[in-house]
């Protein structure tokens, strides 16, 4: 199977909420490039502008910028438009739009400084799947 056909499928996924399926998807397009620390917050209960954060980080502006693309990606094979995309060219910090899911990329200094995690510690946190990390156990949740 090629990544692509693996990022495209979201029926092997358990959730029965489409918008956890692709908030999950963007977290597994986001394993694939090795991101580290990732969180799938659920703010549907808390928030009025998005229903999930996907909050990781990466360990250099180009790994940062790599996650990026491979979430944008996996979203468009799944047929999800990006709405909107800011600090993608400096990859200190990239922040996606996808509407109903915002994903936040960081360099670990800049999340360390935002917290988002501390700022929404009320939502509940979303159970990754085992199986996203493959062999990568030590980047479990």
């Amino acid at each position: 199977m090629t990544h692509e056909q693996d990022l495209s499928q979201t029926d092997s996924l358990t959730s029965a909420n489409l918008s956890e399926k692709k908030a999950l998807l963007c977290a597994k397009a986001a394993i694939y490039k090795n991101a580290e620390r990732l969180r799938v917050l659920d703010l549907s209960e808390l928030s009025g502008f998005t229903d999930y954060f996907v909050i990781c980080s990466g360990a250099s502006d180009r790994q940062v910028q790599a996650i990026s693309e491979s979430v944008e990606h996996a979203m468009e094979l799944a047929g999800t438009e990006l709405l909107a995309i800011e600090g993608y060219a400096e990859g200190r910090w990239v922040l996606m739009d996808f509407g109903y899911i915002v994903v936040h990329i960081f360099q670990e200094a800049l999340r360390e400084y935002y917290d988002l995690e501390s700022l929404w510690a009320d939502a509940p946190k979303i159970k990754i799947p085992s199986e996203f990390y493959g062999s990568a156990v030590t980047r479990l949740n």
